[in-house]
């Protein structure tokens, strides 16, 4: 299935400027084509394209179909973004092909990277979205300080991967099947032990993910393999 990205399609009944240059110009449908339209809100439409323009193809919808996102629960993930902006776009491009609601970077103590460019990973998720056939584009936050995140509310369980010593369950030991889930991952340096301090005061439960040392964007891959193998 090849499918399009536009967020007003129900709206518009047109698709935005770089997806109907690629159905047009390089795809080379035409009037009378059908094609397979998500919004990213958990619609499909079956659409016949009507005035292929390749700035605004213009399309009629015929059928729109309604999904809810396979895992049947929420997983979110804030992780501190790495020096090498292509790490947490590896990261990003992954997890969107496992399935993910949210991604919230956060500035910790130790961070590498203090801004990000959103625009940049939201066409990453867009990409993934797309060609791992979901329908449902996950959220992407602007930065947030780590002080601030962790008293912000959750509805579900929260969790906060570091290797500081202590007592840790395995994230797969202490999840349990369908619940929503926020799960914070740190930067190279790790968190500061005054992070995960606050934290569990704020109602976050240490994990391991392993014995392995990990870096924080395999480490954040690891954590959304998890729970979505959990929830199968």
């Amino acid at each position: 299935m090849q499918l399009f990205y536009a967020p007003d399609i129900e709206s518009t009944n047109t698709l935005p400027e770089g997806e109907s240059q690629h159905c047009v110009k390089v795809l080379r449908l035409n009037q009378g084509d059908q094609i397979n339209i998500t919004d990213g809100k958990g619609n499909l439409f079956k659409a016949e394209i009507c005035n292929p323009h390749q700035k605004h193809c213009e399309v009629s919808i015929i059928e729109k179909e309604v999904f809810s996102t396979s895992w049947g629960c929420k997983i979110e993930i804030a992780i501190a973004p790495t020096k090498n902006i292509d790490r947490i776009e590896w990261f990003t491009e992954k997890c969107v092909e496992m399935g993910i609601d949210a991604i919230i970077p956060i500035n910790c103590r130790y961070s590498e990277r203090k801004e990000i460019k959103t625009e940049r990973i939201e066409k990453v998720i867009v990409s993934a979205m797309k060609q791992s056939l979901k329908f449902t584009k996950p959220m992407l936050s602007e930065m947030i300080k780590f002080n601030e995140l962790v008293k912000r509310p959750f509805d579900g369980d929260k969790y906060i991967a570091h290797c500081h010593e202590g007592e840790k369950e395995l994230l797969r030991d202490v999840y349990k099947k369908g619940a929503n889930c926020l799960i914070l991952i740190g930067p190279e340096g790790d968190f500061s032990e005054e992070e995960v301090a606050l934290a569990i005061e704020n109602g976050f439960k240490p994990i391991s993910l392993g014995q392995s040392r990990l870096r924080t964007e395999t480490a954040g891959m690891v954590a959304c393999s998890t729970i979505q193998i959990i929830n199968q």
